[in-house]
């Protein structure tokens, strides 16, 4: 592996930083307070690539290789969690299995639309109140085939982007119980019988609303099957693979962002007559997040590495997501720690950082679950 970016690469990562900077991380503070999603911020990426990371260029995306994705992303958690969680799942698990696995007909529908930031995200429906990580045999949402139409009935709950998507892709129960009885269906949100209920209160990331979506009898043509019907399970499990790639990159960007937090209060507060950069306390916690934070990067490259080289990934990416979450989460908690009592006030940015970055290890696989899949790789 070639761990030097590329050109391109390197001019992309400027690109996107700038604009992040300006559009992005200037109204962070807001954003999380106000508890309100960036859509200036989010409007003015469609053109330029960033709402269509891996979609062809010819639905109207920017087509960019994963390590690519992982750059823009890890920019926009550098950001802000909120703006870079919802963005992140809009590419990764809204378009993603859409650009996989749709047909012709329904890329070209549905990519266009939703790649040109003139009209909303698209998001993933999986979680249910007695399905979190046992997809296989939790999911009870069903959709039922009734001449050209499929009858969708069931609750779904932490669905991100609900409120601010056009479409969603859900996961339902197709057949009997198993594996093989699970289907993506694309559901457009206006679609009668939806109800989104209220943003749910969180810890952190205030700014990506995330809901309980219940079905009644929602009606859609049989052609929003996506992909294969009875292949929904191991069509998720794909989607997840690379939706860990992007979480372990947002991790780093608000590890990165923590990190230079720490640096400058520690070069400018004194203590003792001195600035506490110089005392040997801070500096290891210092020189740990600086060498930590290389080395997520570095494995988060590695499995967007392989995943473009069309190999293999699923323990890498698990791998990357355990390793660079639990680090932001050290990361951003020393960075608390350096501040002292400063760094418990909401005045200052690292409170906001480590409360977004407590979801890291928990959303698309906790870091338990992460650990089982590597587990059943290595052991194999």
């Amino acid at each position: 592996m070639e761990f030097e970016l590329t050109a391109e690469q390197r001019a992309l990562k400027e690109v996107v930083h700038d604009f992040v900077a300006r559009e992005v991380r200037s109204r962070a503070r807001h954003t999380d307070e106000a508890s309100e999603f960036n859509w200036e911020a989010t409007r003015k990426m469609g053109p330029l690539g960033l709402l269509g990371l891996e979609v062809p260029e010819e639905y109207g995306g920017a087509a960019l290789d994963a390590i690519s994705v992982a750059i823009v992303i890890e920019e926009l958690g550098w950001g802000c969690g909120s703006t870079a969680l919802a963005i992140a799942a809009h590419n990764g698990l809204g378009l993603g299995p859409v650009v996989a696995y749709g047909t012709e007909e329904q890329k070209r529908r549905w990519l266009p639309h939703l790649t040109s930031g003139k009209g909303k995200l698209a998001c993933l429906s999986l979680t249910e109140p007695g399905a979190g990580s046992d997809l296989k045999g939790g999911v009870r949402t069903r959709a039922v085939p009734e001449g050209d139409s499929w009858i969708i009935d069931g609750a779904k709950m932490w669905m991100t982007n609900a409120s601010i998507s056009d479409l969603m892709v859900v996961l339902c129960r197709t057949g009997d119980g198993g594996s093989h009885g699970l289907s993506h269906i694309l559901v457009p949100t206006d679609t009668p019988g939806i109800t989104i209920g209220p943003p749910e209160k969180k810890m952190g990331l205030h700014g990506s609303p995330t809901h309980a979506v219940t079905f009644d009898e929602v009606r859609v043509p049989r052609e929003n099957l996506l992909g294969v019907e009875g292949r929904g399970l191991p069509q998720t499990l794909a989607t997840l693979d690379s939706g860990r790639v992007g979480i372990g990159a947002l991790a780093i960007g608000l590890a990165q962002a923590a990190y230079e937090e720490a640096m400058k209060y520690a070069k400018q507060r004194e203590a003792f007559g001195e600035p506490i950069a110089n005392f040997q306390a801070i500096q290891w916690m210092l020189a740990d997040a600086a060498t930590e934070i290389e080395a997520a990067r570095l494995m988060v490259h590695k499995a967007a590495w392989l995943k473009g080289l069309k190999r293999p990934y699923s323990a890498m990416a698990s791998m990357a997501k355990l390793f660079a979450t639990e680090v932001s989460e050290r990361v951003c908690r020393n960075a608390i720690q350096i501040h002292g009592g400063y760094g418990y006030s909401s005045e200052f940015e690292v409170e906001r950082m480590y409360r977004d970055t407590r979801l890291m290890t928990i959303g698309e696989g906790t870091s338990e679950i992460q650990r089982l899949v590597i587990a059943r790789h290595i052991l194999s």
